[in-house]
C-alpha cells in the first residue's frame, strides 16, 4: 500500500493536465454549433419531464404525491446512467486517432466522458431542486445524503463503461443492442409509476435493477424525507464494487488487443 499510493499520485500528476483538457473538450463538444448551447442541458430534461407528466400524469399522478418531482427524480438518475455509459462505450473508438499515435492511458478518455456526464447531471440537478421548491417540499439536512447515490452510481457507470467500451471495439453492433436494452430498462425502472402497487415480492425484485435502486434512494430522501434503510446503502455500494471489479478485469484482459481493431 505504501508503494501503491505514490504510484497513483505520480500517474495522476503526469496526466492531470491531459485529463482536464479532455473533460473540457468533451463538455464543449456536446453543444458545439448549437444556438442554445449549455441551455440544452436544462431544456432537454424539462421537455422530457413535460411529456411524461402529460402522458402518464392522468393515470398515475393522482395516487403519487409530488408526481412531478417523482418523475423528475427518475428521469434525472436514468439519464445520468444512460448518458455516462453510452458516451463511455464510444470513448475509445472516438479517440483512437490519439492513443494509437501517442502513448497515453486509454482509460483517461473513458473517465473524461463520465466526468462530463457528471457535470451535465449536476446542472440538471439544480433544475430538479427548483421543482422541489415549487412543489413545496421542505429542504432538510438529509438532502446531503444524495451525495452517496451520486458517488455509487458514478462508480457503477464507470464499471459498465469499461465493459461496453471494450465490447464496442470488437463488436460495433453492441451500440444498437444497448439502445434496445436501455429502452427496456427505462420501463423497468419505475420512473412514472410506483412499485408500491405491486406485492412485496415484486418490490424486492425491483432492487435487482441498479438504476431503480438509486432512483428509489433519491425519492426516499427528497420526497419522503427519510434516510433509506441500511440494506439500500449496501446494495448501492455492492453494485458499484461489482461493476468496477468486472469492468476493470474485462478492460485489462482485452486492453492490449484494442490497437489491432482500431
Amino acid at each position: 500500500m505504501s508503494l501503491l499510493f505514490p504510484f497513483i499520485t505520480s500517474r495522476w500528476q503526469q496526466y492531470n493536465f491531459l485529463f482536464e483538457e479532455l473533460v473540457k473538450r468533451d463538455f464543449k463538444k456536446r453543444y458545439k454549433r448549437t444556438v442554445l448551447g449549455i441551455v440544452w442541458s436544462m431544456l432537454g430534461p424539462l421537455l422530457q419531464l413535460l411529456v411524461m407528466v402529460l402522458v402518464f400524469g392522468h393515470f398515475f399522478g393522482r395516487d403519487i404525491p409530488h408526481f412531478i418531482v417523482f418523475v423528475f427524480a427518475g428521469k434525472l438518475v436514468f439519464n445520468f446512467f444512460k448518458e455516462s455509459t453510452s458516451q463511455g462505450m464510444q470513448s475509445l473508438m472516438a479517440n483512437s486517432g490519439i492513443f494509437t499515435k501517442v502513448k497515453v492511458p486509454k482509460y483517461l478518455f473513458l473517465f473524461s466522458r463520465n466526468v462530463s456526464s457528471l457535470i451535465n447531471f449536476g446542472i440538471t440537478l439544480v433544475i430538479f431542486f427548483f421543482f422541489v421548491v415549487l412543489e413545496g417540499i421542505p429542504f432538510h439536512p438529509r438532502f446531503l445524503l444524495i451525495l452517496y447515490p451520486v458517488i455509487t452510481l458514478s462508480l457503477f457507470n464507470i464499471g459498465v463503461s469499461l465493459i461496453l467500451s471494450a465490447l464496442y471495439v470488437f463488436f460495433k453492433d453492441i451500440q444498437y443492442l444497448y439502445d434496445i436494452f436501455t429502452m427496456m430498462l427505462l420501463w423497468m425502472s419505475a420512473i412514472f409509476y410506483s412499485v408500491e402497487t405491486f406485492s412485496i415480492t415484486i418490490q424486492r425484485l425491483f432492487l435487482f435493477n441498479p438504476v431503480f435502486t438509486h432512483i428509489h434512494y433519491f425519492r426516499l430522501i427528497v420526497i419522503h424525507g427519510v434516510i433509506p434503510a441500511w440494506h439500500i446503502h449496501l446494495i448501492c455500494a455492492l453494485y458499484a464494487i461489482i461493476a468496477l471489479c468486472l469492468g476493470g478485469w474485462f478492460y485489462k484482459k482485452f486492453n492490449y488487443q484494442f490497437i489491432y481493431y482500431m
